[in-house]
């Protein structure tokens, strides 16, 4: 079987009904816009590490969100934040750097209405790729957290540039899950083609893309994630990322291809 059959084989496979374990769970328990957007935005952010370390961490800050993310974030005060969100960490995020999070959400929300419509204001839709798009987007939801504290390391990894050279795994996630429309995605930023996204990629994908030959790159970084992306090309020139949720999962259940 070639390449693009296994790659077709594979995203059939993984239908929604084979989505656990993914921080893409959490926002499918909305219905709402706004609810789906801020979820899926957390969930992306969240999204490294030990999956039940990941699945973990965001069931105790969607508990605390409850039935509706923008309205806990457009109620959201520091010094209620401080009661709720006490004890939550994860990995190089501390209480800290969540309570900004929830902060600079909040600015987002009051100030633009969305991070659909934030991120439009600097979108380039002439880039075969959203680096330059996904660099403006990051600098500004930094420059919204100033506005509490200094930037700490957790913000900026929260917040990373693919100009430094980041694979902005989380960031293409997060974007992944807006622009493509299919079971799993849900293609609620239709202003951007699928054919501008970027991989995902992290230590699972890479290991997987480099047994199929989708990359010679050794390390992850940007150029990887460019790599990899045009490679899919060739199978599915409007939509490459289509077969990432299948290969990161192979990746991680330790599954042939």
């Amino acid at each position: 079987m070639d390449l693009k059959k296994r790659l077709d084989y594979h995203y059939r496979y993984f239908d929604f009904d084979k989505i656990s374990p993914d921080p893409l769970e959490f926002p499918h328990r909305f219905h709402e816009r706004t609810d789906i957007e801020i979820s899926a935005f957390i969930a992306s952010i969240f999204a490294y590490g030990n999956v039940k370390q990941i699945i973990s961490t965001l069931e105790k800050i969607h508990k605390v969100m409850g039935v509706s993310p923008f309205d806990f974030v457009m109620d959201f005060k520091l010094t209620n934040g401080r009661k709720l969100l006490k004890g939550i960490k994860h990995r190089f995020y501390t209480e800290e750097d969540i309570l900004t999070l929830f902060y600079t959400l909040k600015k987002v929300y009051e100030n633009y209405g969305s991070l659909n419509y934030l991120f439009l204001l600097y979108y380039f839709p002439k880039e075969e790729f959203l680096k330059s798009s996904l660099s403006c987007f990051s600098k500004n939801l930094l420059h919204l957290s100033e506005g509490r504290r200094n930037v700490s390391d957790g913000l900026k990894f929260m917040f990373p540039d693919p100009f430094k050279g980041s694979a902005c795994k989380r960031m293409n996630l997060f974007l992944r899950w807006m622009i493509r429309k299919d079971d799993l995605d849900f293609g609620l930023w239709k202003e951007i083609p699928s054919s501008q996204l970027v991989i995902p990629v992290d230590t699972h994908v890479a290991r997987i893309c480099k047994e199929l030959k989708l990359t010679k790159q050794k390390s992850v970084s940007w150029q990887m994630a460019e790599d990899i992306t045009r490679k899919l090309k060739k199978f599915n020139q409007d939509d490459p990322v289509k077969y990432d949720f299948a290969i990161c999962h192979i990746g991680m259940r330790k599954m042939k291809f």
